[in-house]
C-alpha cells in the first residue's frame, strides 16, 4: 500500500524527486507540509490549502488527544474526516510536546508521565499508547514515539537514544494497521557516532520511512547541516526521509540538497501571524512604517492571491489594525512561497538543474532581513 520511488537524483547533490504511495493519494517529494496542530492550518480552510497546492498536512498528536480526544476524532470517522482534509496525513508521536510543553514531566523506560498545560490534569503516555492515539486518530504516516532530548549535552542525548531505540521496537511490534506507515525517528543530539548508532538501529528494524528529530531545537545551522551529512548517508535509499520541525527558505533548500524528502513546521504561520512575510530574499516585517505607502505586492512576482491583489500598505494597515484578514492574507503568502519553492526544487532537480538552482537561491537570500 505504501511504496516509494525515485523519480530523478541532482548530480553533485543528494538531492532527489521521488514518489510516495499513500491510501490518500500520491506525496511528490521534496514535499512541504504545513502544520495542523489541531486539526486546522491556522488562518487556512482545507479548500484553500488545496489551491495553494499543499499535498501534505501535519496534524499533533499530543494536542488532539488532549482536546478533542482520539477516541471522539475515530467516533466521527478519523482525522481526514473530521477536518476535512482529502489528501495524506502526518501525526507527529506526541513526544516532542510532552517533553517541551510539560513543565512537570516524569521520564522512565516505559514512558512519560506529565501534566497537561491545557488543566493541569495527569496523563501517561508509552509508545503503545501513542501508537493507539495515531491509530485512532488514522493519518496515512504515523511517528514512532521517542525522546526529544537538549541536542547539546551528550550524558543525556545517549540515554534518549537508547530509549528511543527501545520504544521505536515496541512501537513497532504493536503497530498493526496497514494502511498507516509507521516511521522511525533518528536521534542523536549534534553527535556523528551517535546520529550513525539510531540510523543503523532503526534501518534494521525496516520502517517504511525514517524521520531525522531532535534538529533544529538550539544548534547552529552549521551544526544541524553536519548531522544531516552524517546521518543521511546511513539512511535508506529506498525509503523516504523526513526533517521534522525545519521549515525556514534556506533550510529548506540546503536539507533537500542533502537528501531530504519531507518536511513540516509550524514557521510560515505562526510568522504571518505576527506580521512577517517570508520572500525569496529573506524576512520582512510588514508592520513597519516604510510600508505605510508603498503602492507594490508583498513580493514582486508572487502569484499568491495576497500579492496578486493586494499592497503592501494594505497588509501593513490591517497588522496596525489588528484584523484577522492580515494573518489569513500573510498565511497565504508564506505557505503558497514554500510549496511553490519545493515544487521548483522538484522541477529543478529533473532537469538536472539543481545545483545551480540552489546557489542562486542561497546566494540571493538573506536569513536575517532588516527591513
Amino acid at each position: 500500500m505504501f511504496t516509494f520511488g525515485i523519480t530523478a537524483q541532482a548530480p553533485a547533490t543528494r538531492a532527489r524527486a521521488g514518489i510516495f504511495h499513500t491510501p490518500h493519494g500520491d506525496l511528490l517529494t521534496p514535499a512541504f507540509a504545513p502544520v495542523g496542530t489541531q486539526g486546522a492550518v491556522k488562518a487556512l480552510t482545507p479548500a484553500q490549502l488545496r489551491d495553494l497546492g499543499a499535498s501534505l498536512v501535519l496534524a499533533n498528536t499530543y494536542h488532539l488527544y488532549l482536546r478533542p480526544g482520539d477516541a471522539l476524532v475515530k467516533e466521527l470517522g478519523g482525522l481526514h474526516e473530521f477536518m476535512q482534509w482529502p489528501g495524506p496525513l502526518l501525526t507527529d508521536s506526541g513526544g516532542f510536546q510532552v517533553f517541551s510543553l510539560s513543565d512537570t514531566r516524569k521520564i522512565d523506560d516505559d514512558g512519560v508521565t506529565f501534566k497537561s498545560h491545557i488543566d493541569g490534569s495527569i496523563h501517561r503516555f508509552t509508545p503503545e499508547r501513542s501508537i493507539e492515539i495515531q491509530n485512532n486518530l488514522g493519518a496515512d504516516i504515523i511517528m514512532a514515539f521517542d525522546e526529544c532530548p537538549p541536542p547539546l549535552e551528550r550524558g543525556y542525548v545517549e540515554l534518549a537514544v537508547k530509549r528511543t531505540h527501545a520504544w521505536a521496537e515496541r512501537c513497532r511490534n504493536f503497530h498493526s494497521r496497514t494502511d498507516q506507515a509507521l516511521f522511525g525517528i533518528v536521534q542523536g543530539g549534534i553527535f556523528p557516532d551517535l546520529r550513525q548508532q539510531s540510523a543503523r538501529f532503526l534501518t534494521a528494524l525496516d520502517f517504511p520511512g525514517y524521520a531525522i528529530g531532535g534538529l533544529a531545537v538550539g544548534e547552529t545551522k552549521e551544526q544541524m547541516h553536519a548531522m544531516l551529512d552524517c546521518t543521511v548517508p546511513a539512511l535508506p535509499e529506498n525509503k523516504p526521509r523526513y526533517l521534522m520541525g525545519v521549515g525556514m527558505p534556506e533550510d529548506l533548500v540546503n536539507g533537500v540538497a542533502r537528501g531530504i524528502d519531507i518536511f513540516d513546521c509550524v514557521l510560515p504561520t505562526r510568522l504571518a501571524r505576527n506580521a512577517a512575510a517570508l520572500t525569496r530574499i529573506g524576512r520582512l516585517n510588514m508592520k513597519n512604517a516604510q510600508y505605510a505607502r508603498d503602492p507594490g505586492p508583498v513580493e514582486e512576482g508572487c502569484a499568491c492571491y495576497c500579492c496578486a491583489n493586494f499592497t503592501r500598505a494594505y497588509i501593513r494597515h490591517l497588522i496596525v489594525a489588528e484584523e484577522i484578514l492580515a494573518a489569513v492574507l500573510l498565511t497565504m503568502h508564506n505557505v503558497h512561497l514554500l510549496l511553490t519553492l519545493m515544487r521548483e526544487m522538484r522541477t529543478a532537480i529533473i532537469d538536472g538543474a539543481f545545483h545551480n538552482y540552489a546557489q542562486s537561491f542561497l546566494q540571493n537570500y538573506r536569513a536575517i532581513s532588516s527591513q
